[in-house]
């Protein structure tokens, strides 16, 4: 299930029938990290990287304004950074990554330079970055001063030859078979649909997922980093942003200058990505029980019941009404689950899904209809819900070796959702594609500290449902003399975008001077959202 924070509602189609919304030389040039690079013929990867970065640097970025159809008005602007498709074939076929940046705001003096970010995924699009300056928001005034905001579109998303698995329009079509079955045939069903996803993927965009990897993303990353005329690196990375951080520390240990880390996915090979999405479900659950808790807790708002296991019943209700009479005609439980995961993903959430909730109850359905169901005309809006599960499922799929036996899977999640029943299938569907997928898999990176790594300040709240507490631990222990800043008590994925002075403070003062704690802290969550 993907981790990333969606610009506005989107749906995007788990392959299978859940809807999922859409939750990682010259001057610049340096010598490849032989470290990182020797096994896996990676060694010809890091030559391929190092060569695209040396061209790169030379060429560096032709900035101009942004197309009108991308929505990014002056001053922020926009331009293009050439990678070879195959690093290990640097001569190659070449495809091309829409960047774009907006200047620091401060003085000439005060720069230090340009600040990376991905928001996640895979299948995120960073390239909202700079808009954070032009919306003037607050949280990040000072580190504007300084930095230059640079966002992206990943290899594969967006405006960076996109990829595709299946007709937009027919990808968000509702109503969705339950995810949860109800007998053999039911699951036969869903594994039919995940089959011809894989196989859709192989005849729309066969020639890119071979090289859909975290690992090449993040040689594109350092190719960006070198057209933009760095010596090093600075990186923001939230949920998969942060895996693609850990791989780019790990391939890149010298090129790195300041890299945080928010809401981290664990990067420990046994983990990518089987057990990974497993261990999503169980958090899940948990975080759906924190928003259930608060919502009960807010009952003379929402009227949903003033006890955890009323506000449970309500839901559960919902759910079989839609599934014998999908609401509107369009939304049954798939289409729910998608609407309803915006809470446990993001704080942010809890309101508008509350409210949009209650009305239901009171007897206003239309309010949930409009909230969870595709619109069929935006389809600049559904192709972008396409293309960013296309890129999920081509990344995850491709970075790691999956089971292939049906046995597993059945067995793995008919055991997680008899506890942890609100996402399981959703996500196991989702993912299915990878137990069939027609590119070849390759084995992870094994992240961790290389020599002329820097201190890295990793950000974590300890109920987050997309990516589990553990996983800032595993990548704190693999990332020698790094910092963990925990947010106790919270749960909404993304932290840093939040306001806790606590958080907020330390991230600038890193930031702006490299400064860190002497030992990690903890901080006390941020505001509860109110009704």
């Amino acid at each position: 299930m993907r981790g990333m924070r969606p610009t506005r509602r989107v749906t995007a189609l788990g392959s299978a029938g859940a809807l999922v919304t859409a939750t990682l030389i010259a001057g610049a040039v340096a010598a490849p990290s032989a470290t990182a690079d020797s096994r896996h013929g990676q060694d010809r990867e890091a030559r391929g990287a190092a060569i695209a970065a040396a061209r790169a640097a030379k060429a560096g970025i032709d900035w101009q304004d942004c197309p009108a159809d991308w929505g990014f008005a002056k001053p922020i602007q926009c331009g293009w950074v050439t990678v070879p498709l195959d690093y290990a074939h640097p001569n190659g076929k070449k495809i091309k990554l829409a960047v774009d940046h907006i200047g620091n705001t401060g003085t000439k003096e005060e720069r230090q330079g340009a600040l990376v970010y991905n928001p996640g995924g895979p299948g995120g699009s960073g390239m909202r970055f700079p808009t954070r300056v032009t919306n003037k928001n607050p949280i990040w005034t000072n580190v504007a001063k300084a930095y230059d905001f640079v966002g992206f579109d990943p290899r594969g998303v967006g405006h960076s030859a996109p990829i595709s698995c299946i007709d937009p329009q027919e990808f968000v079509k509702a109503p969705k078979a339950d995810p949860v079955p109800g007998s053999e045939a039911d699951k036969r069903a869903q594994r039919k649909l995940a089959a011809e996803y894989a196989d859709g993927c192989a005849e729309r965009s066969g020639d890119m997922l071979p090289q859909m990897t975290t690992p090449n993303t993040a040689r594109d990353l350092d190719v960006i980093r070198a057209a933009l005329g760095e010596k090093k690196l600075n990186y923001l990375g939230v949920s998969y942003g942060t895996y693609l951080g850990a791989v780019y520390g790990t391939l890149f240990p010298g090129h790195v200058r300041r890299m945080i880390v928010d809401s981290v996915v664990n990067p420990s090979r046994e983990k990518i990505w089987y057990e990974a999405n497993l261990d999503q479900d169980i958090a899940f659950e948990g975080r759906w029980k924190d928003w259930e808790d608060w919502v009960a807790k807010n009952d003379a708002t929402f009227h949903l019941g003033d006890t955890r296991a009323k506000v449970q019943k309500q839901w559960l209700t919902l759910r079989a009404t839609a599934k014998k009479s999908p609401l509107g005609g369009v939304v049954g439980p798939a289409e729910l689950i998608s609407f309803f995961q915006s809470a446990p993903y993001y704080d942010s959430s809890w309101v508008p899904v509350a409210t949009t909730f209650s009305k239901y109850v009171a007897g206003e359905t239309q309010a949930l209809v409009d909230a969870a169901a595709p619109d069929l005309s935006d389809t600049a809006g559904n192709i972008a819900s396409e293309n960013s599960n296309a890129v999920y499922t081509a990344v995850e799929c491709t970075d790691a070796k999956w089971p292939t036996s049906w046995k597993k899977w059945d067995k793995d999640n008919t055991r997680l959702n008899r506890d942890y029943p609100f996402m399981t299938w959703a996500n196991a569907w989702m993912n299915l594609p990878c137990a069939t997928w027609p590119a070849k898999q390759h084995t992870p990176v094994d992240v961790k500290t290389h020599k002329g790594l820097p201190a890295v300040l990793i950000v974590q709240s300890t109920h987050d449902a997309a990516t589990p507490y553990d996983g800032a631990v595993e990548l704190h222990k693999r990332f020698k003399g790094s910092r963990l800043i925990t947010e106790k008590d919270a749960g909404s994925h993304g932290v840093t975008g939040l306001l806790n002075p606590c958080i907020n403070d330390r991230v600038n003062t890193y930031l702006l001077t490299g400064g860190m704690d002497g030992a990690d802290v903890t901080c006390t969550p941020h505001a509860t959202p109110k009704p």
